[in-house]
């Protein structure tokens, strides 16, 4: 089973929805970086179930241990074990799941790929694993934005039928988009959000939706060609993400109802270097970053347990009608803004480290560039 990513900067992330714990190997972080719980923990509360009443009513704090890979406050060069405690297991809200694969979710595969699964929870298809990619992500936000000036900044647009509008994605702040528990930074469209979640949740039904995001800063290069293109690896890591259905950069699909003579992005001199006029490519042209702002969305399925009675199976191929127990989101998409976030930056990361930004990094006054 693959939970590994990336190459310089790589992660491995372990644990089960209703194990003991989760959490998260980090092989590659430079030495001397100053990091402690305080600089991980932020993105976590973002990203934990129980915080409004929107999401799943499981109540985990989610706090994060550093258990290895520093030392008074800074790192060591060495392997970084980052660990959360599952405090709220109730695999017995599952029993009656055990036999009946729920409609739409990895149930019935992973049974059939391993011939064995974790029946409480999902095992590994949980998005409780997510907490290892938003803690390891934090880190690596941490680099990209001290070292490189870089900011990653995701929010909600779309849920169901409700489309946000008037968002300025060269201007929207991480502030704003916190600002209303749908994580939508337009007032309007976020009310009819909540109201429509709301409505599902007590209903038993989920919603699906889209999840924007705009990388700033990031300098021309980035990418590595052919198979290991910039938009390549962002769509790997997205779509590693649970519930994920769909992954499009720039103008996406649309672009493709478009003449060329309208989609091209000219290029200008602006501010001193060269950049485009529009930015249709989302800031990646032949798999490189052209130093224009990356943009992205993905597109987020309805959650799979729902508490609504559906005509399904169990593994006999005997017909049953499942009304699936236990505590779960009637939508993802709030929660899943930080892991957007966090997957974006260790991309960003890794395929800087293998550009010239192939730094032996020292913070403090030993700082090293090495390679180019």
């Amino acid at each position: 089973m693959s939970s590994s990513f990336g190459t310089l900067f790589r992660i491995s992330t372990f644990g089960e929805s209703h194990c003991k714990g989760v959490g998260v190997v980090i092989d590659g972080c430079p030495a001397g970086l100053p990091l402690t719980e305080r600089d991980i923990q932020p993105q976590l509360d973002r990203r934990r179930p129980g915080q409004s009443s929107l999401t799943t009513d499981r109540s985990e704090a989610d706090q994060v241990v550093i258990v290895s890979g520093t030392e008074n406050g800074r790192t060591l060069g060495t392997p970084i074990l980052l660990e959360v405690a599952n405090r709220d297991q109730r695999p017995g809200d599952y029993g009656a799941m055990v036999n009946i694969p729920r409609p739409s979710h990895a149930d019935f595969t992973y049974q059939m790929k391993y011939g064995t699964r974790a029946s409480s929870g999902g095992g590994r298809s949980s998005a409780r694993e997510t907490i290892g990619t938003v803690a390891a992500g934090a880190v690596a936000r941490k680099i990209l934005r001290e070292k490189l000036g870089i900011e990653i900044v995701a929010w909600v647009s779309s849920i169901g039928p409700l489309d946000a509008s008037g968002i300025d994605p060269e201007h929207v702040t991480e502030q704003q988009v916190d600002r209303h528990q749908t994580r939508c930074p337009d007032p309007f469209a976020a009310e009819a959000m909540r109201a429509l979640v709301s409505d599902l949740k007590e209903a038993g039904d989920s919603v699906g939706g889209i999840v924007s995001c705009v990388v700033r800063n990031v300098p021309p290069g980035v990418g590595e060609p052919t198979y290991d293109k910039l938009e390549a690896k962002l769509a790997q890591a997205m779509l590693a993400i649970p519930a994920t259905k769909g992954f499009e950069v720039g103008s996406g699909f649309a672009g493709a109802r478009l003449r060329g003579s309208v989609h091209n992005d000219p290029f200008v001199v602006r501010n001193g270097r060269i950049g485009t006029a529009t930015n249709n490519s989302g800031g990646i042209q032949g798999g490189i970053s052209n130093g224009e702002p990356i943009h992205f969305r993905v597109a987020f399925k309805p959650p799979a347990t729902i508490s609504l009675p559906q005509h399904t199976v169990d593994f006999a191929g005997n017909p049953v009608i499942l009304a699936a127990e236990g505590r779960h989101d009637p939508c993802v998409v709030p929660r899943a803004v930080p892991i957007v976030e966090a997957m974006a930056a260790l991309v960003i990361l890794d395929l800087a480290l293998q550009q010239e930004y192939r730094l032996t990094w020292r913070w403090g006054d030993g700082a090293v560039k090495t390679g180019g």
